[in-house]
């Protein structure tokens, strides 16, 4: 981005007096920037084609097109924009969430004339300074993080990412996660073996429309699978698994898998009844385990009865909450996510 005479700064909040207050306020900073306005996130993206800015300043909770879709465009299409989030949205996941995605400040809006000095000490700071281009905060997050920022936004993407002198390439359409290539493997396979690396770097490619749909399911889906896989092949080669010649998943594997984004509650539940179940989040493990035993028994037997296969996986959408049942290795895995509202 080259040098400009004067800083162009873009305030983006759909409440049109909190605008006018903050044009005032950033309009005294000592750097004497020049302010535009927006009250929605369409209007911002339109100033944003039209003319060079130096810095985006954006509210969270929007109607349409919430701040951090905002953010997760402009950080694809204006790579080189500084970004910073203005909020009254005092949430830690939300905190997290926006400095995944490369921003640059994250301010919670101001209650007296010490929180504005000092939200206007950051502000020109931050225009003060030389540093461009990267993927600022994003060097920071792990790739099932990114993954599942461009799926919450319901992004259109290509994720390029390479680890030494591999190359994997993940396909999001609209939130979904529709193929993956990894080598010679494609579809699911492709996706586990992408997030089984620990080290590497991503690049944020344009929507392939033309690309064909491999992998139905869901993102949550795929990542919980992901994530199990991983743990079990840790558990594989830990000193207690050789010794023993077991591979449980640890409690500390299923809290790792409830921390996916919408997941309430994770469970693995062994056929055998006097086995104990594996839990997080679960508030009656008694009840929740007998129900898995006995759901997946009846499909198993449903299976059998109509010759449709070995019972894998069975999903349940309401509107509120979305349940899967699925069965690995002689266990049962539960959990219940949020649903996405399209």
């Amino acid at each position: 981005m080259a040098t400009l005479a004067q800083h162009k700064v873009l305030l983006l909040d759909d409440d049109p007096d909190l605008l006018e207050l903050y044009r005032e306020i950033f309009g005294s900073l000592p750097s004497k920037p020049s302010i535009s306005t927006a009250t929605s996130g369409a209007r911002a993206i339109a100033l944003l084609e039209s003319e060079p800015f130096s810095l985006l300043i954006s509210d969270l909770n929007m109607p349409k097109m919430d701040g951090l879709q905002v953010l997760t465009i402009v950080r694809r299409k204006f790579p080189n924009l500084r970004t910073a989030v203005l909020t009254s949205v005092v949430d830690e996941q939300f905190r997290a969430r926006a400095y995944s995605m490369g921003i640059d400040l994250f301010l919670e809006k101001p209650n007296g004339s010490h929180e504005i000095r000092f939200m206007l000490d950051c502000i020109e700071s931050l225009l003060g300074r030389d540093d461009v281009g990267g993927f600022r905060g994003v060097q920071h997050k792990s790739l099932v993080d990114i993954v599942q920022l461009e799926c919450l936004s319901q992004s259109s993407s290509v994720l390029r990412i390479t680890n030494g002198a591999s190359e994997g390439r993940i396909w999001i359409r609209s939130g979904d996660v529709i193929d993956a290539t990894a080598g010679d493997l494609t579809g699911e396979s492709a996706f586990k073996k992408i997030l089984s690396w620990r080290t590497g770097n991503f690049e944020l490619l344009p929507e392939d429309s033309s690309r064909a749909r491999a992998i139905e399911t869901s993102y949550q889906g795929l990542l919980l699978e992901t994530a199990q896989a991983l743990d079990e092949s840790e558990a594989m080669e830990s000193p207690e698994t050789v010794e023993n010649g077991t591979a449980p998943l640890a409690d500390q594997s299923i809290q790792r898998l409830g921390h996916l984004h919408g997941v309430e509650f994770v469970m693995q539940v062994e056929e055998e009844a006097s086995q104990p179940a594996q839990s997080w989040g679960v508030e009656n493990p008694d009840q929740m385990a007998a129900w898995a035993r006995e759901t997946s028994a009846r499909l198993r037997s449903l299976g059998e009865t109509l010759q449709a296969g070995t019972f894998a996986r069975a999903e349940a959408s309401g509107s509120l909450r979305h349940v899967t049942l699925a069965r690995r290795g002689g266990r049962n895995l539960s959990w219940p996510s949020t649903r996405r509202v399209e």
